[in-house]
């Protein structure tokens, strides 16, 4: 009978001999997956840095956004009656407003009509514009007439529908009562020139005058004296002075003053002292954001390249160049000098202190104080000058931030560098293996030819041992 498994002919423990000596093997791969693993954990510690130093370039973009230093902001004195925005345009002034009159739009409503009941064919002649101030008022047109044509069985509510489906600037609603169904039509828009008049013409093109049938939808008081619409509300334009200028407005915003609009709501019955001054809210949270920011980075690398004497245990990047240099260079340039020209010459000027562990603390109080003079804030951060050394704080940290993460920057290399290092590592471990797995196909095919010369040669020994056994036994015999 053949041999059936590695072994049985010699009595080895071959399979524990080959993986003992595969064991001895293999340590080159393990060293390889250690190797691999310790650069696979920097990596996730550069990419950590990439993304937070990103963060904090946005940070420092911010500060340097015009935007968030030109703000504006506006106070009333009655917020109940006038409220306001302004525009990096406005100016910082203040002044008094007084409102007399309120925007308002037109209104007009008819009689009762029976609400099953048509009112006649013809169609509705609606323009939008102005009417004077005299008896009768004398109507005068500012746009495109709609003409809106009324069915011969066509009810109030119909009617309605088709007005606010022909864009004629006016809406129509139905009101039911017990007399009936009355048709009101009010402007979209407020002021005086988006009044309105209504004319009803028969089938022919006629203007109903008599102010029946069709004629009781019409509003056209210097050729309908009876019978047609009344009016229920007269457009008007908001009135108001402002330090004592009249001045109007369609609506009940007034944007009379550059880079402002304010928005009315009451008629006043004293002066609203309204004051422009610059918004600083917008400047603080980009500051402390940024602060934020570069806090994260400051504990991450402080982390990271730490070593704790206590456990023996050293940070991911501990003794990184690259890593403690960056940590160096950051901490030194914020604590550089502003640009030339401003008064404020480093960072704790306006507040933003370091501590003793390389963070930034922000002293809200110095900080409002540097904010009043917020031109002077302003230029420490976002001062342009043609020398590097001598721009604004943010725009520094801007190019600074640029020339790690960009294309060739030192933080885009070294990630670039160890991701190298990892393929090179996996292209050596899979070599690695490949000669393993053929040292091991060898190991066996050597054992096996062993196990079967060793099983030859014992099947020999037990023949000779059986027949000098039996030569002996004759022998006695």
């Amino acid at each position: 009978m053949g041999i059936s498994s590695i072994g049985i002919g010699s009595g080895l423990d071959v399979k524990s001999i080959i993986s003992q000596l595969m064991a001895i093997e293999q340590q080159p791969i393990a060293q390889l997956q250690t190797q691999a693993s310790s650069l696979n954990t920097k990596l996730s510690a550069f990419g950590q840095i990439k993304s937070q130093m990103a963060n904090l370039q946005d940070m420092a973009q911010k500060l340097a956004d015009q935007s968030n230093w030109n703000a504006m902001s506006v106070t009333s004195s009655n917020a109940s009656a006038i409220t306001g925005t302004a525009t990096e345009a406005a100016a910082a002034t203040s002044f008094s407003v007084e409102v007399s009159q309120l925007a308002r739009a037109q209104a007009v409503g008819s009689v009762a009509l029976p609400s099953a009941s048509p009112v006649g064919a013809g169609s509705l002649h609606i323009d939008l514009g102005n009417w004077s101030t005299g008896t009768p008022p004398v109507f005068t047109a500012g746009g495109t007439a709609v003409d809106v044509q009324v069915g011969a069985t066509d009810t109030p509510s119909q009617i309605a529908d088709k007005i606010n489906a022909a864009g004629a600037g006016v809406t129509a609603t139905v009101l039911k009562d017990t007399a009936g169904d009355r048709l009101l039509l009010r402007s979209n828009a407020t002021g005086e020139s988006s009044a309105f008049r209504i004319q009803a013409l028969d089938s022919m093109g006629n203007q109903i005058t008599s102010g029946t049938g069709l004629g009781q939808l019409a509003y056209d008081p210097a050729n309908v004296a009876t019978g047609g619409m009344s009016l229920t509300q007269t457009a008007l334009n908001t009135k108001a002075t402002i330090n004592g200028v009249a001045v109007t407005s369609q609506s009940n915003t007034l944007n009379a003053v550059a880079g402002l609009t304010l928005s009315v709501s009451q008629v006043t019955t004293a002066p609203v002292e309204i004051t422009i001054q610059r918004d600083t809210s917008a400047a603080k949270k980009a500051i402390n954001d940024f602060v934020t920011s570069y806090n994260s980075i400051n504990a991450a690398l402080a982390e990271m390249t730490r070593y704790d004497p206590a456990t023996k245990t050293a940070g991911t990047l501990q003794g990184d160049s690259t890593a403690v240099g960056l940590q160096t260079a950051l901490r030194r340039l914020l604590s550089g000098n502003g640009p030339a020209g401003t008064p404020l010459r480093n960072l704790s000027d306006l507040g933003v202190e370091f501590q003793s562990d390389g963070s930034l603390q922000v002293n809200a109080s110095k900080l409002d104080t540097a904010l009043k003079k917020s031109d002077d804030v302003k230029n420490f951060f976002t001062a342009a000058a043609g020398e590097s050394a001598l721009k604004g704080m943010a725009l520094r940290i801007k190019d600074f931030a640029d020339g790690l993460i960009g294309v060739n920057g030192a933080l885009t290399s070294r990630t670039n560098s160890i991701q190298s290092a990892i393929n090179r590592n996996s292209k050596d471990q899979t070599n690695l293996q490949d000669r393993l797995t053929q040292t091991q196909t060898r190991l066996q095919a050597q054992y096996s030819r062993l196990d079967a010369t060793m099983g030859s040669l014992t099947a020999l020994s037990n023949y000779v041992n059986q027949q000098v056994t039996l030569w002996n036994k004759n022998s006695n015999n």
